[in-house]
């Protein structure tokens, strides 16, 4: 039996170097990173004693390219990594690339990238239906080119680009079930109207519902007339101060049980569901970041080890479901805000590295390369 195993591949527009990579998915632990490796196939003949680098760059942009006039530039380019591929160094090849060199012959050369751990995860924001040119938010990408030096000026038939994502998954500890009392008193008038707020739990994965349970208790002489819950996407993009701005992912507004009049309470459960689905078209919506060939889905929350060590590069995503009682032209609004985390599941990784490892195995074992591995050639 021929077991399928994906493996990335991309070759340079004169075909002289050839990238495979058994993944564009790395995964960030917080702590750690999963470290960037693949292997090259180079045509020696043609280098003529020139050699091959490899960068690991982090491409932030934090403006539109329709803006870019008199040479001004809204992106920033970070190179997290630079090696010399060939002539090859002395490196301790993975199972995967031992098995690709052994492969593809003699002219395959494994490669490793460490990525800093306080890098900024992949974020997209979502352009607009007009908008052109590349979108705003975080990228990364390999880039390998033939040269004399790491400062030679790379040519595009002799350069490959393939993009890769930066990821986290949701935490194996959940926090506490969020919970918040807010309590207002009116000027020239007696009692307070107490809004409680709570969560069916902290931690939510994507396309998964999330239950509100509102308690309204009347100790005033306002009404009540409408509530509206909404869940809001935070983006704070640390290079600017004060660069954070907000978008509504979800909402629901009812008048269910209304008014609430003085000396009454109300007691409701709704239910809200934020996912791209419902903001494809609206401008601004963070998204995890994409590749061309894959769909996408709202950005996760970031996780930082420590909030002060965030890096300049990035942006903060954060979530929190807004809970909004109407009073009127004359009485006002009374607000209660609760933050949770909307992410990816974490997998069952000792499933997946043994089952990668079995499907290695048997792909290799296979007399035909073509056949035994599922040649993905992606631009992106």
């Amino acid at each position: 039996m021929v077991v399928q195993f994906k493996v990335f591949k991309k070759a340079s527009p004169n075909g002289k170097l050839t990238l495979y990579m058994g993944r564009r998915d790395f995964v960030d632990h917080v702590t750690s990173v999963d470290p960037v490796d693949g292997v090259l196939v180079v045509d020696t003949d043609y280098l003529q004693g020139r050699r091959v680098f490899g960068q690991l760059v982090c491409s932030f942009r934090y403006g539109r390219e329709d803006d870019e006039v008199m040479g001004l530039s809204f992106q920033k380019d970070l190179f997290l990594a630079s090696e010399q591929i060939y002539p090859p160094k002395e490196l301790e090849a993975t199972r995967l690339q031992e098995r690709l060199v052994k492969k593809l012959g003699a002219n395959a050369y494994p490669f490793t990238f460490k990525m800093p751990p306080n890098a900024p995860p992949s974020v997209t924001i979502q352009p607009g239906p007009d908008d052109e040119g590349k979108p705003c938010g975080v990228e990364y990408y390999i880039k390998i080119f033939v040269g004399d030096s790491e400062e030679d000026r790379t040519h595009k038939r002799s350069t490959i680009v393939l993009n890769i994502r930066r990821i986290q998954f949701a935490p194996t500890k959940t926090g506490r079930q969020p919970c918040t009392i807010v309590r207002k008193d009116f000027m020239l008038s007696p009692g307070e109207l107490e809004l409680e707020v709570n969560l069916d739990k902290q931690l939510y994965y994507h396309n998964e519902k999330i239950t509100v349970y509102i308690i309204i208790r009347n100790h005033s002489n306002k009404t009540v007339k409408k509530v509206k819950t909404s869940v809001q996407q935070s983006t704070d993009i640390c290079l600017f101060s004060g660069g954070q701005f907000q978008c509504t992912v979800a909402s629901v507004e009812t008048q269910e049980g209304c008014p609430v009049n003085p000396g009454s309470s109300l007691q409701k459960e709704l239910q809200l569901l934020p996912s791209l689905d419902m903001n494809k078209d609206r401008r601004g919506v963070a998204l995890d970041g994409h590749l061309k060939t894959e769909n996408t889905n709202l950005a996760s929350t970031t996780l930082l080890a420590n909030p002060e060590d965030r890096d300049m590069f990035g942006m903060i995503i954060s979530y929190s479901v807004k809970v909004k009682l109407y009073l009127g032209a004359m009485g006002g609004e009374v607000t209660a805000e609760l933050p949770f985390v909307l992410m990816h599941p974490k997998p069952d990784l000792r499933r997946m590295m043994r089952a990668d490892s079995q499907a290695q195995v048997e792909a290799f074992r296979s007399d035909s390369f073509g056949a035994s591995l599922d040649i993905d050639a992606q631009d992106g």
